[in-house]
């Protein structure tokens, strides 16, 4: 997949696309049905596949850096590698700023679907609400496209369990620490992927090393401790998983992910893992002392190899 940061720079270089607009925030079963009906499209059109993601998410914009908005499923490299595994051919990471929050509808249709991206056919959510104070609607596509010689589809729509397969109801299930509904509306088990980095090494030296990953996201779905498996270099390792704001150790900063693998020896740092959620063990707590934490570290751990493996110890 070709990822473009430009929509002036697709139709020149490629020509016309079949497109499809969205956050594709987790790329959900509901996220993989849209991509099979674009992909069916491009394929009757002989045209390449498009889709076009939104970062930031309009709602992590407004929200600003202490704001309030919906918490992030995956960051935008792991969306874009799932993008690529279910056949997009291209993809516009279109760039929500200042600027694009005041583009009006119109322009927003003639500057990137139009002159940008040179759509032959569009791929979008009857409610998708888009431009200036929201006022671009499904209709006005329609409107544009009979003028500019673009057709309009609908999404499909998937369900489960009668409930509409959405990014907010994957949240909800993920609050709730059902990962079994989650890996369901996923079509596959909900996981975090990162580049290991070196922390403040405390987990060492409280005799229980981590493998550190920076979430860059303005709001984590998950806060707490979980029983998790670790792929790393085509192996999987039983693990306790920390993921939060460390409130023993500080009262700010950045949310961080700490996986101290059970079955493991060895430096990490650089490596890439893929980090599996399986149960939740419990809720982050703040302790009076690191050698209560260290305590908890070491329940938490023999917890997790009970969940993961059936150990006795």
């Amino acid at each position: 997949m070709i990822v473009i940061e430009n929509a002036s720079s697709f139709s020149p270089t490629y020509g016309r696309c079949v497109a499809t607009i969205g956050k594709f925030d987790g790329v959900h079963l509901g996220h993989q049905l849209i991509l099979e009906q674009l992909r069916a499209q491009a394929r009757e059109l002989k045209l390449p596949a498009l889709v076009v993601v939104i970062e930031p998410h309009p709602e992590e914009f407004f929200a600003g850096p202490d704001g309030d908005c919906p918490a992030r499923l995956m960051d935008r490299r792991e969306k874009l590698r799932l993008l690529g595994e279910y056949g997009v051919d291209y993809c516009l990471v279109l760039r929500f700023d200042e600027q694009m929050s005041r583009t009006s509808a119109e322009e927003y249709i003639r500057s990137i679907l139009v002159e940008g991206l040179d759509v032959a056919a569009l791929i979008i959510g009857d409610d998708f609400r888009f431009g200036y104070r929201r006022a671009g609607d499904f209709a006005l596509l329609e409107r544009k496209g009979r003028e500019f010689g673009f057709a309009v589809h609908r999404t499909l729509v998937r369900e489960l369990e009668g409930n509409r397969v959405s990014s907010t109801l994957l949240r909800q299930n993920l609050a709730h620490g059902d990962f079994a509904m989650a890996e369901r509306l996923l079509g596959r088990p909900y996981a975090i992927r990162g580049t290991v980095a070196r922390g403040e090494q405390l987990g060492a030296r409280l005799g229980y090393p981590t493998c550190n990953i920076e979430l860059r996201r303005h709001r984590i779905p998950l806060h707490g401790i979980y029983a998790c498996e670790v792929n790393m270099d085509g192996d999987t390792y039983p693990a306790a998983v920390s993921i939060g704001y460390r409130p023993t150790v500080t009262d700010a900063g950045k949310p961080v992910l700490e996986a101290h693998l059970l079955d493991f020896d060895g430096v990490l740092y650089g490596k890439t893992i893929e980090v599996i959620f399986r149960q939740k063990i419990r809720g982050e707590e703040k302790f009076a002392s690191l050698e209560e934490l260290k305590q908890q570290i070491g329940a938490d751990a023999k917890q997790a190899r009970r969940i993961l493996t059936g150990a006795a110890n």
